[in-house]
């Protein structure tokens, strides 16, 4: 094996040792996605903030009276226009469709003498609300009215019709939900995490691998310097474990770099939600953790590689590890819809999907011992097949020559 400790340290020298290789490998993709996150999340405050201060225009049709108090007392803030019996209201939903007014509430004609004269099968009145669902200005103003100054005038009106409400009331449902609420608070945020690091851990970890292999076999097989390697008296198997522990090696410093900065960077991308969630795992689960991520690495790393031994150039290997790569979001973006649904013992053991399942799993802490040994074992298995291949290729020298 001196053979492959002798690839390992020219490959981690040749990393190490170019500026511009550990720019392009470690610090360009995590300045891109902490600045993607914190780009994301100080866009959705903006956002949030602008349709906060922003103040509706709102249209009154057949004001009934009295809703000048009401909507005063509400605290309400719009910019409140009152419309003139009979005054039509095409133009006012035209412009509410293309987003320059926000609301129209038109009350029936006659609405308080309906409401006053009202007999059992008499005609209940109405009042519509014109919006535009996909403007989020007119959608929260919509929201808004209903939720604060025409609930609480139903309420009124109700009450000066029945009396005391409570006379109708049979019965009440948690009227503090949060004393019925059975929470656990560790379960509750694994959930939460459980439905997003699947996909970010599969995703960062393949793209940490890509990168690096792609250079480390294709990209010495186009600058020659790997067939240099392969006429050495260093025998061809030591090459391609050397091979693939530097890979590995460099691939899992990557990811270390990637999940830190996740960690940095998505509490700001999440903004209030992420003051909810707190996670803590305990040893056996953080071992889980490493034992699931260093596999994936070891799968990604056989699979890239394999790819970049047939490859002839860089660009044809990028073009065949793509696809890849879109399969490795997918498996890791399934988890994400999988539900309630307990999935079967043995799909633990389909490589990526597995692991995915077995990190959220870790989360909610749920990972029985029956679900994460299939999960290494198929991961594992074929890692070790495909880097089978790989010393097979080697020692060909039509692969290996572009022959």
């Amino acid at each position: 094996m001196r053979g492959a400790r002798e690839i390992i340290k020219k490959e981690l020298n040749r990393v190490f040792g170019d500026k511009k290789l550990i720019f392009s490998l470690f610090i360009l993709p995590v300045a891109l996605m902490v600045g993607m996150f914190f780009l994301m999340g100080n866009l959705s405050d903006k956002m949030e903030n602008d349709v906060d201060a922003h103040v509706p225009s709102v249209y009154i049709q057949n004001a009934p009276e009295g809703i000048e108090g009401v909507i005063e007392a509400s605290g309400f803030q719009g910019d409140i226009t009152y419309l003139k019996a009979g005054e039509n209201i095409d133009s006012i939903k035209d412009e509410i469709l293309n987003g320059s007014k926000d609301l129209l509430v038109s009350f029936d004609e006659g609405f308080m003498d309906a409401i006053k004269n009202y007999t059992e099968g008499s005609a209940i009145p109405e009042v519509k609300t014109y919006y535009n669902p996909s403007e989020e200005y007119s959608s929260t103003a919509r929201t808004n009215f209903v939720a604060m100054v025409l609930e609480p005038m139903k309420q009124s009106l109700l009450t000066n019709r029945i009396g005391n409400l409570d006379n109708i009331t049979i019965f009440n449902i948690d009227l503090k939900i949060e004393d019925s609420q059975l929470v656990d608070t560790q379960k509750a945020s694994g959930k939460a995490l459980g439905m997003m690091l699947p996909y970010f851990i599969t995703m960062l970890l393949f793209a940490g691998v890509m990168s690096i292999a792609v250079d480390a076999i294709t990209g010495e097989k186009e600058r020659g310097t790997l067939a240099s390697m392969l006429v050495s008296p260093v025998r061809r198997v030591d090459i391609v474990a050397g091979k693939l522990i530097s890979i590995s090696i460099l691939s899992s410093i990557s990811a270390i770099i990637y999940a830190i900065s996740m960690v940095f960077a998505l509490p700001k991308m999440m903004g209030e939600m992420s003051s909810e969630i707190s996670i803590s795992l305990s040893p056996v689960q953080i071992i889980q953790l490493i034992v699931i991520m260093l596999s994936l690495v070891f799968l990604y790393v056989s699979v890239v590689s394999i790819v970049s031994v047939y490859a002839k150039s860089m660009k044809e290997a990028n073009t065949y590890v793509t696809p890849m790569y879109i399969l490795v979001i997918v498996a890791g973006m399934i988890t994400m819809f999988s539900g309630n649904n307990t999935p079967d013992t043995m799909m633990f053991a389909i490589p990526v999907y597995g692991s995915a399942l077995c990190i959220q799993n870790i989360m909610e802490g749920e990972l029985l011992m029956s679900q994460f040994l299939p999960a290494i074992g198929g991961t594992v298995l074929l890692g070790i097949l495909i880097t089978a291949g790989i010393v097979k290729a080697f020692n060909s020298e039509k692969v290996m020559f572009n022959a």
